[in-house]
């Protein structure tokens, strides 16, 4: 099993600190896989297996432990086996009605150490903060990076610039689901793998824990946002879009749908800063994905769609970075991400090819007319050698994935 030891690093330093590690992500990016790499860990540090209790409520075995009470019997009865401190460890938790409580009830009962995981944002919604405010943590999980996909893969060399423009196509082809490496680099069973887990994201993470009545409607909706990945638009467009197909929707609805497929993890909603002004502003945002193999999966891959995947690729590295990400807005010019984490700010340009003097000048104009002195650079596919121009560096982008990252 491939360690993802950028995940690991951040929950060894939490291992049995009296916190509870909420490990949060889209449906299958390896949270199950997180919890065996703990395991391993707590083994290897001498605990017994006896001492480890590992739920998965995916699994049918579980089936019978519908509640909080149901839940905490259960360890209660694995607490009384055994000796010494017990790490509990409970897999896709948000099911479990009122499993706060349980958890709560765990820190106050039991000499233990807990880490549950879950596929929407709302477990860490409502009564859990009431009930454990303070006392927890989030990691956030997201799907594989591309130096983490080199390791999945099991890529040849760095150094070697042909394996890894081939890999590069591959990551905007399939995405960063650890499962596909599984697949064989067979197209059509990493297709079907991707659509089930788009279908049991839409289903079980949005419809039903969300109870929504018009699934048709959401569909409309996500496959826009899949077909506009790098594009700014307003609530407006999409209701436009949704009654140009037939169907007629709210504001309201709208906008819950949105909540929606952002609280499975599935979409992120990146709103616009006025650079100048120091604001958010409240329209034109932008949507990425997640995961691009889930979109290609479901509506095919286009070449002719690279410069919104490359915006996409180097949004997701940003948030694994820890950064906070923004859209800039620079007078009349867009700044595609500005990137902050605690003081350090980090301002982007994506483009596919800096194909000639009116590109250059396009890409690089709304970071010269930033009057700041935090770093700023364009990133690109272009083969020639980087350079810098005015103090704004033009990196290759695969070189940007593959920084060694001090944080």
């Amino acid at each position: 099993m491939i360690k993802r030891e950028k995940y690991m690093s951040i929950i060894r330093g939490f291992i049995d600190k009296p916190l509870i590690k909420v490990i949060t992500g889209v449906r299958r990016c390896g949270k199950s896989m997180l919890l065996q790499l703990i395991r391993e860990e707590l083994i290897e540090r001498g605990v017994s297996g006896d001492n480890i209790v590992y739920l998965n409520f995916e699994s049918l075995k579980h089936a019978y432990i519908q509640n909080y009470l149901d839940l905490y019997h259960v360890i209660e009865e694995r607490v009384h086996t055994v000796s010494g401190k017990v790490y509990i460890l409970l897999d896709e938790l948000q099911d479990i009605t009122e499993w706060e409580r349980a958890v709560n009830s765990f820190l106050v009962d039991f000499d233990c150490d807990v880490y549950v995981t879950g596929s929407n944002a709302k477990l860490l919604a409502g009564e859990f903060a009431t009930h454990i405010a303070g006392r927890y943590v989030e990691i956030k999980l997201y799907p594989l990076t591309f130096r983490e996909f080199l390791s999945f893969a099991q890529a040849n060399s760095p150094e070697d610039q042909l394996v890894l423009e081939q890999q590069f196509q591959n990551y905007l082809r399939f995405g960063g689901m650890p499962g596909i490496h599984m697949m064989q680099w067979d197209d059509a069973l990493i297709d079907q793998y991707l659509t089930d887990i788009y279908n049991s994201v839409m289903l079980k993470d949005v419809v039903q824990r969300n109870d929504l009545r018009r699934p048709a409607q959401l569909e409309k909706i996500m496959l826009f946002i899949m077909d506009n990945i790098g594009n700014t638009f307003s609530a407006k467009t999409i209701i436009d879009f949704v009654k140009s197909q037939g169907r007629t929707i709210s504001n309201e609805s709208m906008y819950g749908f949105l909540r929606a497929l952002q609280e499975a993890f599935i979409i992120h909603k990146v709103p616009r800063y006025d650079i100048k002004g120091k604001r958010l502003l409240e329209t034109q945002e932008k949507y990425y994905m997640a995961d691009l193999g889930i979109r290609h999966a479901v509506m095919g891959y286009r070449d002719h769609d690279i410069a919104g995947l490359l915006e996409n690729v180097v949004y997701m590295e940003l948030l694994t970075r820890g950064y906070t990400v923004n859209i800039g807005k620079q007078g009349a010019a867009e700044v595609d991400f500005v990137a902050q984490k605690k003081d350090e700010r980090l301002y982007i340009q994506v483009s596919y090819l800096l194909a000639d003097d009116k590109v250059v000048q396009r890409e690089f104009a709304p970071l010269e007319a930033i009057q700041d002195n935090y770093p700023k650079m364009v990133l690109t596919m272009d083969p020639t050698p980087e350079f810098n121009r005015e103090g704004i560096y033009r990196k290759s982008i695969i070189n940007f994935l593959l920084e060694d990252q001090v944080n």
